[in-house]
């Protein structure tokens, strides 16, 4: 994994390390991080996203407690091998359940935002999602 697969925008008002937190669990619940892929050091990963070290360590601390990922002195932090699929169905009724909420923020109609999800599926997603 790179810091160009990740990126931080300070204007979105989600925490920095929820952004870093979200784009990995991303990459790992599609198969773009396979099992043992090696991450950044924190620092390394820090410094090129241009965030505090904290940031980043907070970020790996609550993927490695959800199982995405595991650390091992001798491998640093890397892909868990059971990761790839096993958080994929709540990470998708997470995603649906904020989808909804934003429609229904915005006064749209179920047809209209199923039209949408329909428009949109299939698509490259944005990288902050």
């Amino acid at each position: 994994m790179t810091a160009a697969q990740i990126t931080v925008d300070t204007t979105s008002g989600l925490a920095p390390w929820r952004q870093v937190h979200d784009q990995i669990e991303l990459l790992v619940s599609t198969g773009a991080l396979l099992p043992g892929a090696a991450l950044p050091t924190i620092r390394q990963l820090a410094r090129d996203l241009g965030l505090a070290a904290g940031t980043v360590a907070r970020a790996y601390r609550e993927l490695e407690a959800a199982g995405t990922l595991r650390t091992a002195r001798r491998q640093g932090t890397v892909v868990a091998a059971t990761a790839a699929t096993a958080r994929r169905p709540d990470l998708l009724r997470q995603a649906a359940a904020e989808y909804v909420a934003r429609a229904n923020a915005l006064g749209v109609p179920l047809d209209e935002a199923l039209a949408q999800v329909r428009a949109h599926y299939g698509q490259p997603a944005s990288p902050t999602g």
